[in-house]
């Protein structure tokens, strides 16, 4: 099992129906966003995890604060627990002021007290400044809206890195087994066309990209997990 396996073993119809409700969206929609996110998380963290030392920090987070993750009741802490009438301030609302606020280059300092504020943290973590842009890429693709698109990408970002830790205790991984599993999950999940998905995240997360994400092109690199879904 990869981590990629993993994180699909936990979205099955029923759960995807369960975060729909979340979002306030159709499972339809959800799905398409689902496909359209995580490739795009996936290979995000990938190119971030290209260099040693990249990979050095992303081996060392998961080791430190994702290693053995209940995937099943992080998954039920983010659909009951991390909505709008969580503890602490989370929800809805604040997620989207935290991402808005990377627009501004605003830096959010406040400890994180919910699954969702976890996870956008991590997003702020692989996507930077750009994460409004990442967020507006699957509303397109999926037809959710911002806020919609930017919750489902923070539901997902806490059930990869609980993935990769599950997965790289599991298999005593090191920083380079741990960036050439992701690897390969990326090349499953994009169908073998991580090449052209790692090409439009250059495109948006270089320093001075200022392309915007194709909605068509994240559907097609997501294409690979249709028939992961398809199967349950």
């Amino acid at each position: 099992m990869s981590a990629l396996d993993a994180m699909l073993s936990q979205l099955n119809p029923q759960t995807i129906q369960q975060m729909a409700g979340q979002l306030g969206a159709s499972p339809e929609q959800t799905q398409s966003a689902i496909q359209a996110a995580l490739p795009m998380l996936m290979g995000a963290m990938q190119r971030n995890a290209s260099s040693p030392d990249g990979a050095q920090a992303l081996f060392g987070a998961v080791t430190r604060d994702h290693q053995g993750v209940d995937l099943g009741g992080l998954l039920g802490g983010l659909l009951g627990g991390g909505g709008a009438n969580a503890a602490g301030g989370g929800g809805l609302g604040s997620l989207m002021g935290a991402v808005m606020g990377m627009m501004g280059g605003g830096q959010q300092a406040a400890p994180q007290r919910s699954p969702l504020e976890n996870g956008t943290a991590i997003l702020g973590h692989v996507f930077g400044q750009q994460q409004p842009r990442a967020a507006a890429g699957v509303a397109k693709a999926s037809g959710l809206d911002m806020g919609s698109a930017a919750q489902l990408m923070a539901m997902l970002a806490p059930m990869l890195m609980g993935a990769l830790g599950q997965q790289t205790q599991a298999k005593g991984l090191d920083a380079g087994g741990l960036a050439g599993m992701l690897g390969k999950d990326v090349e499953r999940a994009t169908g073998g066309n991580a090449g052209g998905l790692h090409s439009m995240l250059g495109g948006m997360l270089d320093t001075d990209g200022d392309g915007d994400v194709d909605a068509a092109d994240l559907l097609k690199h997501g294409s690979g997990l249709l028939n992961s879904f398809m199967r349950r």
